[in-house]
């Protein structure tokens, strides 16, 4: 069975696919049998970073039920590896039905390889936290800005909370319990998954201890990319500090990687930057990262969660990841409170916010005057 390996973003921008291209060709190279998967559904561009050529075969014409699975997986120009493409022109993909889910699931599963990467898109998406935990051992790409940082952190502690809800079903105490905790957002925010867990072993010890059990397996792994300064590299301590203070979370420092410009050009040539100049700084911190990962012992979940917990899950759990607001302001709140957020570094959060506010503010104003004088000339023709 194939090592699966999802690779996620708590924001766009900080070189998730950049990360997941090279690394499958840096894999291939040293001689394992590699899939790379576009699953960023509404709005997959993979193909670019790596020079394939978009065709007919591909998850959306799979979906569509107009080929099998066997036939999108494509080769490449790069050695062992294969490459299978996302489809942006069916927007439907990014709100899968729980059948599709499912379907996915299984066939990426038996894929004969022995890795296959997982390009996730950017976010907190339910369909994105599911694939992010078919691997107790996926990869969150960060970057040192604090809203990176932060929202690389909120990546991690709502998968804590999508790992839960698939532990504690419908019906179980603890996930009654759950439930009437999330109705009181001033308590959610303030509580930390040790505490929880105390409190769910008295009220349903046994899917608590299976829970204990997940979060023991669950080992994700960070890469903190854009690096400038070797200073930068320090927040990634802060991330690992709050992981394990607040969510009872254990993460592995997979590498760091330092901005470099040769990365636009290799995107220019489409070549992956280990192509492209493999001797590269980027590029030897690919090979480095991919090193680890050839070297790593690979954990899977338990499995009755691998696979069916998942899918039980969709079946019964509908609820989005997203409308849970309360963990971006505990967020903030866990790394206020554990000096992992500075003063200055939370103004700037607040500075760059008010900036895409103000942005957005200026395109609406352009867009309702080019609306008004559009509607004038229909008045006078």
């Amino acid at each position: 069975m194939a090592q699966i390996i999802p690779i996620a973003s708590g924001k766009g921008g900080v070189g998730k696919s950049l990360l997941s291209a090279n690394l499958a060709v840096a894999l291939g190279q040293s001689g394992k049998r590699v899939v790379l998967v576009d699953l960023d559904l509404g709005a997959s561009n993979l193909h670019l970073v790596i020079g394939q050529r978009p065709g007919t075969q591909s998850l959306g014409a799979w979906f569509t039920e107009k080929t099998e699975f066997k036939n999108i997986i494509c080769p490449t120009d790069y050695q062992n590896v294969s490459f299978i493409a996302g489809d942006s022109q069916i927007p439907d993909l990014t709100s899968l039905k729980h059948v599709q889910k499912v379907k996915l699931i299984r066939n990426l599963c038996n894929i004969d390889a022995d890795y296959v990467i997982l390009d996730l898109g950017a976010g907190t998406h339910q369909f994105i936290l599911d694939m992010f935990l078919l691997s107790p051992q996926g990869i969150i790409v960060t970057s040192p800005a604090v809203t990176a940082t932060l929202n690389g952190y909120l990546f991690l502690k709502n998968a804590v909370f999508r790992l839960m809800y698939t532990t504690f079903k419908r019906g179980t105490p603890g996930r009654q319990y759950i439930e009437n905790l999330k109705k009181d957002t001033a308590t959610m925010q303030k509580l930390y998954i040790p505490q929880l867990v105390q409190a769910l072993m008295q009220i349903d010890p046994e899917n608590t201890k299976i829970f204990v059990n997940r979060m023991n397996q669950f080992r994700p792994r960070l890469v903190m990319n854009m690096i400038e300064d070797p200073k930068d590299a320090d927040k990634v301590q802060r991330i690992k500090t709050s992981c394990n203070q607040y969510l009872g979370l254990e993460i592995e420092y997979l590498g760091l990687m330092y901005r470099d410009m040769l990365q636009d050009k290799a995107l220019a040539s489409q070549l992956p930057v280990v192509v492209y100049k493999p001797q590269s700084v980027l590029g030897q911190a690919v090979y480095r990262i991919a090193d680890k990962v050839n070297a790593n012992q690979a954990y899977t979940f338990d499995k009755s969660f691998a696979l069916g917990g998942l899918s039980d899950n969709f079946e019964y759990v509908e609820e989005e990841a997203n409308d849970d607001y309360q963990f971006r302001l505990s967020g903030i709140e866990d790394f206020v409170s554990g000096g992992s957020l500075s003063v200055s570094e939370l103004a700037e959060m607040v500075k760059a916010q008010t900036y895409e506010l103000t942005q957005l503010k200026k395109e609406n104003l352009l867009l309702k005057s080019k609306l008004v004088k559009a509607a004038q000339m229909g008045f006078k023709v």
